[in-house]
């Protein structure tokens, strides 16, 4: 980090190679872990709109978004291990697949290690309430996805 204290155990999306792609748990694939997976992989994958040519709505969208899977990469390590790396993974697809500016960039990447901080300090271990959480949070990220995909299928129709 640049010019401020240094926060212990933050996956600093930029600078950590991608290891390879783990299998979330059976308790993780709930219908709402699910579906907010798929359109997550399917945002990441078909991403014809990059971050700059996104209207000012949807990049804030996309830092929401980039907040919940923080939040929820904190939450997943808590109840899983630090070794899982499941939804740190699909931040680095997102931020692959926009190919933002370096400004855009950095905030993306800020968004999500502030939500991975808001994640840890509010359920430091795993129970009832994180799991909980966690499926709000994966109802959050599917809602934001899905306006994301639906932006971009109004972006992409001929008009």
């Amino acid at each position: 980090m640049r010019g401020g204290a240094v926060v212990p155990n933050l996956p600093e999306v930029a600078r950590i190679a991608e290891p390879p792609l783990t299998l979330p748990s059976p308790h993780f694939m709930g219908r709402g872990f699910k579906s907010f997976a798929l359109v997550c992989a399917i945002l990441t994958l078909t991403a014809a709109v990059h971050a700059q040519d996104r209207l000012p709505d949807q990049r804030q969208t996309l830092l929401d978004l980039a907040y919940v899977l923080g939040e929820s990469h904190a939450l997943r390590q808590v109840c899983e291990g630090t070794a899982n790396q499941f939804w740190r993974n699909r931040m680095q697809r997102l931020v692959g697949a926009e190919a933002p500016d370096a400004d855009f960039d950095q905030r993306l990447k800020a968004s999500f290690n502030t939500g991975f901080i808001a994640g840890q300090s509010a359920y430091p271990v795993c129970g009832r309430a994180s799991r909980r959480e966690e499926a709000r949070l994966a109802e959050r990220g599917r809602a934001l996805t899905a306006g994301l995909s639906g932006a971009m299928a109004n972006a992409a129709s001929p008009r």
